[in-house]
């Protein structure tokens, strides 16, 4: 069988409709071999991935996709995958003698990876809480496993990471939750190779579509809940919440605002050059 499609995606529930559809073997009907690869290192790790070729798409916070393109990666956005906004946590250990989140300012912040959303959104978040971003430091820990190893032993003072996710650690008393920082744009998009796009863009469609379906049979599930918490070790009710919010694209609209938000965002903060990028630019229409 031809291979048609190999997507990345993080470990998280989040990607759950990409797992069952698997399980389900439900991309047969395209006519080739799909294969969805976790990486728990996040969106930095997926774009090294497409960089290097071993990605043909990615399912990638928004804020790093569209930094990569920016910064010379030969992709393309194609679709928004969670149109609801993340809401990250602001953690530190549950010993850190930090108490609130004016005392985050100039800390050392453990991050996935440079690009990740836990290196950006710590950068957007200071930026919102006016703090200086040229006096903060970062620890690369690539997973949330290293984060928990940083904050314990003490090399890192805070993370920044999907509440949901962190919350069994907040429960376990590891982790202590002393902000939270809502970011104005969809949570997750796809972002695919070009040289993939040239020739496989209808069966990404194809793909996307099917995986769409999945999440809407997901969000609507009686069952759907206690699946999430089972499978993520996720609280019931955490999961009932997290359900109840989170909103799976079930289209490929252009979301130029959006884009536009995010490149403002990123350029306001020194992340990317002044100079003006078209949220055009960046899109490959399916």
């Amino acid at each position: 069988m031809t291979r048609q499609l190999r997507i990345g995606g993080v470990p998280e529930h989040f990607n759950l409709p990409w797992k069952l559809a698997m399980a389900d073997k439900a991309f047969a009907s395209i006519g080739g071999e799909v294969e969805f690869i976790e990486h728990p290192g996040g969106t930095g790790a997926m774009t090294a991935a497409l960089r290097a070729g071993d990605l043909d798409a990615a399912l990638m916070l928004t804020e790093g996709a569209v930094l990569d393109i920016v910064t010379g990666g030969d992709n393309r956005l194609v679709s928004v995958y969670v149109e609801s906004p993340l809401i990250w946590g602001i953690h530190v250990s549950a010993s850190s003698a930090i108490k609130n989140v004016a005392d985050i300012a100039g800390r050392r912040f453990a991050i996935s990876r440079y690009g990740s959303g836990s290196h950006l959104i710590a950068i957007v978040d200071a930026a919102e809480r006016g703090f200086d971003s040229q006096k903060m430091s970062f620890v690369v820990v690539d997973t949330i496993d290293g984060a928990r190893t940083a904050l314990a032993a003490g090399s890192a003072d805070v993370f920044l990471w999907e509440r949901h996710m962190t919350q069994p650690l907040v429960d376990a008393g590891e982790f202590r939750r002393i902000g939270e920082r809502v970011v104005p744009w969809p949570a997750f998009v796809v972002s695919a190779r070009r040289e993939y796009l040239s020739h496989s863009a209808d069966a990404l469609r194809r793909c996307l579509d099917i995986a769409a379906d999945y999440a809407a049979r997901l969000k609507r599930g009686a069952d759907s809940a206690e699946l999430i918490s089972k499978t993520y070790e996720i609280d019931l009710s955490d999961a009932s919440a997290w359900l109840a919010d989170v909103r799976w694209s079930q289209d490929h609209e252009y979301p130029a605002d959006d884009i536009h938000r995010v490149l403002t965002a990123l350029r306001s903060q020194g992340v990317i050059p002044d100079a003006e990028v078209p949220a055009s630019a960046l899109w490959h229409a399916l």
